[in-house]
């Protein structure tokens, strides 16, 4: 499996609740409907929140402040990416949910990478 982490910044005019509403209610449906066409066979959203305890943790690790959420899709491998990148209308779709990530996601400063997962407890 391969994911891509995506640490979400929220665009500076929005609220992190309007942030967040706006990718579970709006965003997240969108992935839905083309994650066949695009290869994605998982797709979570981690949304930040618990801040009382966040200052404490954050602060015991001289930390910057969290990001307003995690999003994690994932990919059966690089072979099935690269398959579905072929896929009619692939292009399309990555382009509307990147038109789409451009009304609430602050990209400049939202990093995002492909990953393998190593899990050490379960």
């Amino acid at each position: 499996m391969i994911k891509l982490t995506f640490c979400l910044r929220r665009l500076p005019h929005l609220s992190r609740e309007d942030f967040q509403r706006y990718w579970r209610e709006t965003h997240a449906p969108l992935v839905a409907a083309r994650s066949k066409t695009l290869g994605i066979v998982k797709y979570e959203q981690v949304h930040t929140g618990f801040d009382a305890l966040n200052v404490g943790i954050q602060a015991s690790r001289g930390g910057p402040e969290p990001y307003d959420g995690i999003a994690e899709i994932w990919f059966e491998s690089e072979e099935s990416m690269a398959i579905a990148g072929q896929n009619p209308g692939a292009a399309e779709a990555a382009r509307d949910l990147l038109e789409d990530e451009r009304k609430f996601i602050d990209l400049a400063n939202s990093p995002l990478w492909f990953n393998r997962v190593h899990t050490i407890v379960s």
